[in-house]
């Protein structure tokens, strides 16, 4: 039971003007890369209308984005275990293999919680804490299985069994931290993030991780207590609402960054005691960029123009070839 936890209209036509083009009904972002070649994808969490999106169902190289389904696999398995985030893992030695971020300077041998190494990795992008994270949870799902093998190849076919049961027919997982080597480093498009994203969010606990600007760690390395702050390289969070979610750069990959962002929810009397209450939510992709950051921002505001004058419409039913289907 324990491994196989994973597996646990009418066209709506635009009626204000954004000022943007549009490519195959969806606006388009004005200049810059995002109109030649970037990938990206604009979508309301809530009734998973794509707002806006391009070159979305292409496979490419997501570099650590991979670490969001790193994250969604061991907090799958605490849930599904019991197992409190305040347990203690000790740092493999396959991590010290691994290049990349290691912000906390972490090293084979030291001794860290669950909860600080998903910080480090998800705020900070840490490779080592990722590896330390997989290995400890597949040896666990080995253990439990009665079954011998490595563990950070059993916690990938977790991740890849996630992304089967999600319906993320273009992805595919070679490790979890998202670097390049050998065997590549994993590869996904917008469309299918997406999905994963829209399981992820569903998890307070995952969004825990994703929406702080800093968080200060730890971890023992021979009996002495080493303290860090790691920083979330997602320069968005904390602004325009914005909260999570992970930042991912590589040669192949390009500049990558996955956000969220919220408003005030709107509160309607039905004038008979009840409360109507629509919580408003958007997840901004952006794939192979050379400037993230700024065309994240600029999706951003785009994606709340189209889906205000959706609402003040009245929400009308959306075409479903503008509707991400989810599993």
């Amino acid at each position: 039971m324990i491994r196989s936890f994973i597996s646990i209209f009418t066209a709506f036509t635009m009626l204000v003007s954004t000022g943007c083009l549009t490519t195959g009904g969806f606006p388009m972002v004005g200049g810059g890369a995002a109109g030649h070649g970037v990938s990206y994808l604009v979508l309301d969490t809530h009734s998973d209308y794509v707002l806006n999106a391009s070159n979305h169902t292409g496979r490419r190289p997501i570099a650590s984005l991979t670490k969001i389904a790193t994250a969604k696999v061991v907090l799958d398995w605490a849930a599904a275990t019991n197992t409190p985030m305040s347990t203690v893992a000790t740092v493999p030695p396959s991590a010290g293999m691994i290049g990349g971020p290691n912000p906390i300077g972490l090293a084979p041998g030291d001794r860290i919680t669950l909860r600080d190494a998903m910080s480090s990795s998800m705020m900070a992008s840490d490779n080592r804490a990722a590896e330390t994270l997989a290995a400890f949870v597949g040896a666990d799902l080995l253990r439990r299985g009665g079954r011998g093998g490595d563990p950070v190849a059993e916690f990938v076919s977790q991740m890849n069994s996630l992304a089967a049961r999600k319906g993320m027919v273009n992805t595919s997982f070679v490790n979890v931290h998202g670097m390049e080597g050998p065997a590549g480093s994993g590869s996904s498009s917008a469309e299918d993030l997406a999905r994963l994203c829209l399981y992820a969010l569903e998890d307070a606990s995952f969004t825990f991780y994703t929406s702080l600007t800093s968080r200060r760690v730890s971890y023992d390395r021979q009996g002495q207590q080493q303290s860090f702050t790691v920083k979330n390289t997602n320069s968005l969070v904390g602004s325009q609402g914005i909260d999570g979610i992970k930042t991912g750069s590589s040669p192949s990959a390009g500049e990558c960054v996955i956000i969220t962002a919220d408003r005030p929810n709107t509160v309607k009397d039905m004038g008979d005691g009840r409360k109507f209450v629509k919580p408003h939510r958007l997840l901004v992709i952006v794939l192979g960029s050379g400037n993230r950051f700024g065309e994240a921002a600029g999706l951003l505001n785009q994606g709340w123009q189209t889906y205000d004058a959706w609402i003040d419409a009245g929400s009308p039913p959306v075409s479903p070839d503008k509707v991400l289907k989810t599993f």
